[in-house]
């Protein structure tokens, strides 16, 4: 399935983002976000062209996690901004070392690296990044969730865990849903 049709128009510009989660050798995971803001070639000392296009940011932002969600360290890099002085800021990130990406990770994001303290466009890349980071560590389903306790309950008896912060936060993991019903039967209710 594909939109609708457009009317007649001209590209303006495109974001792309892309957000990459690792498994270090060490136990740790990486979760890294690549920013990259594009328009048709613009005149413009400050901007890198190629193919009659201007890259207007190409900005890199590396978290290292634990299985608890504890951001140990932050990177942050800017091959290309549209002022010589915003990579002056990348060190500032380092500023997100010992936040839990958990329910207010975005608020005290922006009170750690937000406004002048920051820069915009890679605290915005801080929310794609905090899905790929829950996507990473427990995207297998029950069987990679870490609040399961595997060596308790029986194959009969669902183990004892706490509810899993996505129910009811969307359609698919709705709480009278399929899928509760069939990965965390426990939390499951009739609609």
């Amino acid at each position: 399935m594909t939109l609708s049709p457009p009317s007649t128009r001209d590209l303006v510009h495109t974001r792309q983002i892309e957000c990459r989660g690792y498994h270090r050798e060490d136990g740790l995971w990486d979760i890294e976000g690549h920013l990259i803001d594009t328009k048709p070639e613009t005149p413009n000392e400050s901007h890198t062209t190629s193919n009659n296009v201007s890259v207007i940011h190409d900005m890199w932002l590396r978290l290292t996690i634990d299985d608890a969600l504890m951001v140990h360290a932050a990177e942050a890099v800017m091959d290309q901004s549209p002022y010589r002085i915003c990579p002056e800021i990348a060190p500032n990130f380092d500023a997100l070392a010992g936040v839990q990406i958990k329910p207010g990770w975005r608020r005290e994001a922006n009170r750690r690296v937000g406004g002048v303290k920051g820069c915009t466009h890679l605290v915005e890349l801080l929310g794609p990044m905090a899905t790929v980071c829950y996507q990473t560590l427990y995207g297998g389903g029950p069987t990679n969730d870490p609040n399961q306790d595997k060596s308790s309950g029986t194959e009969h008896e669902p183990p004892s865990r706490p509810k899993p912060h996505f129910i009811d936060k969307c359609h698919a993991h709705r709480s009278n849903g399929e899928i509760v019903k069939k990965y965390w039967p426990e939390f499951h209710v009739d609609a």
